[in-house]
Parts: structure tokens; sequence; C-alpha cells
């Protein structure tokens, strides 16, 4: 029993771990060479502004008024310089979108193992490429692109950690922190000559992370007034750095600049998906080397902005956020950053058509380097016969292209030149993506082949021990051939030698070697299979036919529920009419009724809003006050009962109820204080925090009586669960614990339903009651239905609140009753335990089901283990 679960938890885990192999490896590759324009660049310095978390509409549209929240930027639209929208991609967070800005890649989803603060793979960016860069802001952003750059040339300036306070006072002041730091700096200047003389040379970068109006949105919400206002003093700030660089430089004409955003934001202010509320970021520049506003008569968008924005008549020029990058780094004349895919955007620039045709060109043999050598990767550990080159850009057509663009420079056919080399650069990023991906199938026909054999194991070694399907079918001890474990030998040789000569990872051993003794111990049970085969023909061709749609239409629905969360509501409708499609009804009618009354309801949630859309702390108090009604008929009816509940258990559960109560004060206490941003009060803190601990503990301390347990149990979650809740979810655990203990009284009536004596009432079972070996009975067809009801609740609730349907479902205002200063590792810890609550609650109801229906441990996890296994091949094979 040990092993095969120490087995099942181990395999698990490498297919789980397998994902990140196949789809989340990093996609940077290292030795190409440095590639830059051999011209001379129209600025000897750039200065890069980005409000992080800045959606394009809040930038660009007029208020109610008609004016714009950032005159100074708007008049540098009209006037000045040319705009646009930066399109982000996902995750929509901020360390991906500055390095998408900064070094023209779309960073890999590793990243975030380390909070998005460290480099899992070194990359080159902008920063390091340039002669000096400055930069101010966020501790959380800045060092990232210092700790990877070559030599001491990257400077950084930030502020305490403990200022990224959700609930502070006015988050504006971080905005404030950096505008005034560069003020001092340039003033420090003048009386440092050695400083002076670095800020007069060129190929010079400044940076200004401006992190007020991502924390105001997360606050208080795109809508308030806060992350308006904070908008306009950001537009008043970057109207003085560029008066100061003016005054500073005396208006030589050789600065550029360049505003932008990292990410959007949803208008219930989070962000990470792809929403356009997230994914359409403003990009504003002006200054050396950038073209003049061109008016124009009409333009061609699918969206109505431009007249939303009344920008209709000022040419549009939309990017990919990777594309800035090497629109910077072509402006100041420093080489591409090696990793970047982006494509310069030649409209933006205000220079010689010559100029623009050889930073094309530069643009594109810098990305056919990456192509080349992630060609050279792959054929050096794939056997020449297997390799399968990129058919689309063939070393011929490599060198025919590039010949031809060169003989196009020679004869100043400049359109031509950026035409093709356009070309070229998309044939050489569809070839990265293809050599990037190049060992997914192997990899995935190994995860695949491992998974249905475990399955298959899984499942003949529950109808071996626990079923009666090949009861009666002769079993002669036959002597074991050494046929079969040579020939899985000598398979998995061939596999590890073909995997050696390769030089691949290993963990592509691990993948390619597993399905060997999974399908070996598979095909040492052929006469269980064979026994099995023989059981099911004597079925009626209907009840087989049967059985089987409906396995596969239940995981059907539990599939299409991780894309449409309304399948949840449709399968517990259906379940809700289940008592009445059975005698069921006829035995125990209000447990039937309870069944059907929760099950509607449960059902609402998957059809409301994800988390963090429309909070609403009413619902919290009211989902408390809901708790302490509950717990008031519990403990009243449990007081009646003097020889169980004695006065030790009484003041467990009076303590818990205290603990709900303080919850309840917590939850306003805060949500007031930070309303009138005074912040997250120490003591709410303390009680936040010493509650989450509580839980984990006072559960322990309760009577093992079954009921009394799990009510003990949900009393403490629950008290936790509202400290976490900003709105209606706070009522989830609370009506899928009511389900939860109508389906342990409702499994009990189908035990006795089919015939199976159950000796003990529901409330006089005890956690630790252990059951006589002799009582355990084998599985029938009713326990396979357990399971999937098991596994539905699971997925119920895994997506019921929406709690993880999304990125963008991650209220950061969860947590603000434990925190509000920013601690990605913390906050995420949080926000899990939330979502592992309602977990909590389903397995422990499981828990209960098994030992109110007599059925051994071993048997009931092991038909659980057969379902979702089942569930998750088939959703692979879906997906």
């Amino acid at each position: 029993m040990l092993l095969f679960f120490t087995l099942g938890l181990l395999i698990h885990f490498v297919f789980f771990a397998s994902i990140f192999d196949i789809y989340f490896t990093s996609p940077l590759v290292h030795g190409m060479t440095p590639q830059f324009t051999p011209l001379p660049p129209p600025a000897r310095r750039l200065v890069l502004f980005v409000a992080d978390g800045l959606r394009a509409d809040a930038l660009y549209e007029l208020d109610e008024n008609g004016n714009s929240r950032a005159p100074f930027i708007r008049n540098i639209i009209m006037h000045e310089g040319s705009w646009g929208i930066s399109h982000t991609r996902v995750p929509t967070e901020s360390r991906p979108g500055h390095v998408a800005l900064i070094a023209g890649f779309y960073e890999d989803v590793s990243a975030v193992a380390k909070g998005w603060k460290e480099n899992p793979v070194e990359f080159d960016s902008l920063f390091n490429e340039s002669k000096y860069t400055w930069s101010w802001g966020s501790p959380d952003i800045l060092p990232m692109f210092a700790k990877g750059a070559s030599g001491d040339h990257v400077y950084t300036y930030s502020y305490d950690a403990k200022r990224e306070d959700f609930g502070a006072q006015d988050a504006t002041k971080l905005d404030t922190w950096v505008f005034d730091n560069v003020k001092d700096f340039f003033h420090r200047a003048r009386n440092n000559q050695s400083l002076f003389s670095k800020l007069n040379e060129e190929k010079i970068v400044f940076f200004l992370h401006l992190l007020g109006i991502d924390t105001n949105g997360h606050a208080h919400r795109p809508s308030s007034r806060d992350y308006k206002d904070n908008i306009k003093k950001v537009d008043d700030g970057v109207k003085e750095i560029v008066s100061m660089f003016n005054h500073f430089y005396g208006n030589d004409g050789k600065t550029t600049f360049i505003f932008t955003s990292d990410h959007g934001m949803t208008d219930w202010g989070s962000h990470g998906a792809g929403h356009p509320s997230e994914t359409l970021t403003p990009l504003v520049t002006w200054g050396a080397g950038i073209k003049y506003p061109q008016r124009v008569s009409a333009q061609q968008f699918d969206d109505a902005f431009l007249k939303e924005w009344r920008l209709e008549n000022w040419k549009r020029l939309d990017v990919n956020q990777a594309d800035i990058a090497p629109l910077m780094t072509s402006l100041i004349g420093v080489p591409f950053p090696l990793n970047s895919v982006g494509i310069l955007p030649v409209d933006y620039l205000n220079n010689t058509d010559l100029f623009k045709a050889e930073s094309m060109f530069t643009n594109a043999v810098q990305i056919l380097e990456q192509f080349k050598v992630k060609m050279t990767q792959k054929k050096e550990v794939t056997l020449p016969f297997l390799f399968t080159p990129f058919k689309l850009l063939s070393d011929s057509k490599q060198f025919n292209i590039l010949r031809k663009a060169r003989s196009y420079i020679k004869h100043r056919k400049f359109d031509e030149v950026v035409s093709l080399c356009k070309e070229l650069i998309h044939l050489a990023l569809k070839g990265l993506s293809y050599y990037h991906t190049y060992d997914r199938f192997f990899l995935g026909v190994n995860v695949v082949i491992g998974f249905v054999g475990w399955i298959s194991y899984a499942s003949l070694l529950i109808i071996k021990s626990h079923s009666n399907l090949i009861k009666g079918v002769s079993k002669e001890v036959k002597k074991p051939s050494h046929l079969l474990p040579c020939s899985f030998v000598a398979v998995g040789i061939l596999v590890a030698f073909f995997l050696l000569i390769q030089a691949c990872p290993w963990t592509y051993y691990v993948y390619g070697l597993l399905p060997v003794p999974i399908w070996y111990a598979v095909l040492r049970e052929f006469q269980v299979i064979q026994d099995l085969v023989a059981s099911v023909l004597t079925y009626p061709l209907s009840h087989f036919v049967g059985y089987l749609l409906a396995f596969t239409l239940g995981i059907e629905v539990l599939v299409l529920s991780f894309f449409y969360r309304y399948m949840l509501t449709a399968g517990l409708t259906a379940f809700a009419a289940w008592p009445f499609l059975t005698r069921l009804w006829t035995r125990a009618k209000m447990t039937s009724l309870s069944w059907t009354f929760f099950s509607l309801l449960l059902a609402v949630f998957p059809l409301m809003p994800v988390v963090g859309r429309k909070p609403d702390i009413s619902l919290v108090m009211g989902a408390g006050l809901l708790v302490l009604l509950l717990s008031l008929c519990v403990v009243t009816s449990l007081m009646k009962r003097k020889d169980s509940f004695i006065k030790e258990e009484l003041l467990v559960h009076l303590l818990q109820v205290l603990s709900t109560v303080l919850s309840m004060y917590v939850v306003y206490s805060t949500q007031s204080s930070l309303l009138r941003k005074q912040g997250l009060p120490l003591m709410n803190q303390i009680i936040s925090w010493a509650t989450l601990a509580s839980s984990l503990i006072v559960p322990l301390l309760s009577s093992p009586v079954l009921f009394q347990r799990l009510f003990s149990i949900l009393l403490s979650l629950m008290s936790t669960y509202l400290l976490l809740s900003t709105g209606y979810e706070a009522l989830f655990p609370l009506v899928l614990s009511c389900l939860m203990f109508v389906w342990i009284n409702i499994e009990q009536e189908t035990l006795q339903q089919s015939g199976v004596c159950c000796k003990q009432k529901v409330t006089s079972i005890q956690f630790s009651y252990n059951t006589d070996i002799t009582q355990f009975r084998q599985l029938y067809l009713d326990d396979i239905r357990r399971a999937f009801f098991l596994v539905f609740f699971l997925v119920t609730a895994f997506f019921g609140t929406g709690n993880i349907a999304s990125i963008n479902s991650f209220d950061l205002a969860s947590v603000y009753c434990f925190l509000t200063v920013f601690s990605p590792f913390m906050m995420g810890a949080l926000m899990m335990w939330k979502i592992l609550i309602p977990f909590v609650l389903v397995m422990c109801a499981f828990e209960a089901v098994q030992l109110t229906t007599q059925l051994s441990s071993k048997s009931s996890c092991q038909s659980f283990f057969f379902f979702f296994y089942s569930y998750h091949i088939y959703q692979v094979s879906f997906t």
C-alpha cells in the first residue's frame, strides 16, 4: 500500500515536472556576435520613462471635462513626437514587461520561481550595451539589469522595499522620490567633475521606473481618483525632468525621450493575463531621431480608440513591446541586445533612408545569428539521420537574402531593403520557435505513454485486489518466463543509449525510461487483463455501452470546465437531479432535498465573475454571520447531549467562534483603515497571523467524533478564509461544506440501499476509529461514482470562484489583512492557502465518506487515483 502511493506520488511528480521541460524552458541562446548599425546615431543619450501599470486608455483618453490627464504628454503627441500602442504579452507582469522593453525578448515563465526578481538565465540588455546607465526606482526591477551587466557601468538608485505599501497614505510618493532623486543627481553632477564628464559621454541611458500608478491601481482600482491623479503627477514630473535635461545639456538636441509602460491593469486592479486593458500600453517618443507628428485624414485600425481619445488626426504607430528595445539601441548607436527578438519600427525614426535600411539590416542579421546558433546547438545533439532542419530558411536562402539586401543598399533601393529584412526576420523567428520546440513531440509522446501505462497499472491493481469482476475465473499459476523482463531490459538499454549519444539532459532519461518499468508491470498482469475481458464480455452490451458513455461524458465535463467554468454549473445541476433518478428519494426525502438544494446553490458560484472584480465587504460580513449562526445551532444541539459534549470541547468551539468574530472585525477594520489611507493596523496584522496559525492547531483539540471534528475544521478554516476574502467568495466554502455534510449522509444511504450493513451512525463514528479489516468490502460501481464526485468537487473547489481560472484573478486585496507591503512569495503563499482551503474541506469529507461506507482506505484511494489519472490523460489528449 505504502509502496503504491509512494510510487504514484513520484510518477505524478515526474509528469508534473515534465510540463516545465516541455513548455517552459528558457528561449535564450548564447554565443552570438554583437551587431550594431555602422552609421552615426542621431542621439547621444536616451531617457526611458516606464510608468508601471499604466493603461493606454488611462493616458490617452480625456476626462469628463474634455481635458487630458497628462497635458504635457498629449502636447508631445500633437507637436513634437510620435505615439502609438505597445502590445504586451502574457504574463503581463512587471519583470517580463521590463525585460521585453530593455532586453527585447519575452521572458520564459521560469523567472516566476524567483518572484520575478532574479535572473534564472543571464541575458544581454540595452543597459549592458550602453556606455553608462543610471536608473532610479523600485528595488524589484532595477537590480536584475545591473546584476547581469558586464563591467561596472550600470548604476541603480532604489528606495526601500517597505515603501511599496499598498495601504500607504500616498503611493505617488514613490514617483516623487524618483523625480526628486534624479534632480538631486544632476545638481550634484555640476560640482563633481568625474560624474559630469560621464554624463557628457555618448551612448548613455537614463531609466526612471515609476511604480506609483501600479501601486494605486492595485490598492484603489484604475477607475479611482488616486490612480488618475497619479497620472497627472507623473505627467508633471516628466515635464520637469525633460526641462532639466534640456537645460543641463544646453538644448543640444541630442536627447531622445521614450515614455511607455510595462503592462496595463484590469478594472478590478490586477494584471497578469491577456485582457486588452492589460496588454495595451502607451508609447510616446520624442527628441533626437524621432519623427515629428504626422497629420492624417484617416487611419485603419480594428478598434475605436482613436475616436474615443480624439487622436484620429495624429498618425498612430503600434508596436510589439519587444520592438522598443531595437528602437532604443538604434537611436543611440549601441549593439542590439543579443537575445532581442524585436523588429525595429522604422516608422518612428527621423533619419535618412540609408540609416533606416542599415539599421533594419543589422536587426535582421542579429536575429539570424540567434537562429544559426540555435540550429547548430540542436544539430550537434541530434543524430544526423534524425535531424530535420527548418526548411523555410536554408543556408542558401539566408545567403541569397543577405546578398540581395546588400545589393539593394548599394543601389539605394532602401524600401526594398526594409521589406526584405522584415521577411528574413519573420523566417528567423519562426525558425527559432521551431528549434526551441524541437523536442516537444518526443517528450510529449514519452509522457503520454508513461501516463497511459500508469493508469493501466493502477486500474489492473484495483480490479485484481478490490473487485469481484474476475471472481470465479480460473487462475492457473504458470511458470514465469524470462522473455518479458529480458525484452524490457533490452528496450531500456536501447532508450538509454539513444539518449546518451544525443547528449540529452538527465531529465530526458527520466521521461524516456520511466514508461519501461511501468509497462513491464502492466504486462505482468496479462492474466488479469484476460480475466477482465472475459468478465466484461458477460455484461449485457447495452449496460456496457451505457457505463462507457456515462464515464466519457463525466470526464468530458471535467475537461471542459478548465476552459468554461459554467460546465461546473451543468455538472452540479445534474448532481441535483441524481437522488430523483434513484431510490434515494423514497428512502431519505430530507437528505435528498438537502442534496438538491445545496447542489443548486453551489452551482451559482461558477456563473459569477471571478474573484476580485466586484469586492464587497458586506458579503464577507454576511458569510461570517452565517458561520456564527450555524455555530450557535450546532453547539446548542451538541450541548443537549451532555454525555458526549464535555466542557473542554465546548471551550474549543467557543474559541473558534471567537476567532470568527475577530476575523470579521479585522476585515471590517482593515477595510476602513485602508479607505482612510492609514495603512494596515499592527493589531489587525497580529490577529490575522495568529488566526492563521491557530486554524492549523485548534481542530486537533476538538472531539474525534466525525461530525464534531469536521465542524471544527470548518470553523477554523472559515476564520482564515474570511480574512482572505474580498467579496462573495467568502460564502463559497460554507456552501461547499454544507454539501459535503449532506454527501456524507447520502452516501451512507446509498450503501444501505445496496444491501451493505452499516452498524454505526454518522454521529457516532470517529476519525480515529479503526474498522475491523473483516468489515472491509469489495469495490462496487457506486465507488467509481464516488471517485468521480470527489474529482468533480476538487475541480469545483479549484475553479468555483475563479481563484485560478485566470492569472489576473489573484487580487492582492485578498491578503491586505496580513500584509500590504509588496512581497511576492509571502503574498503568493497566502493566496495559495486560500485556494487550498476548499480542497481541504473536500478531502476531509471524502475521508468521512470512506469511513461511513466501510471502504478500505487502500481501495477507496486507489479508486480515486484511477479516476483522477483517467481524467488527466483525457485532458492531455483533449488539449
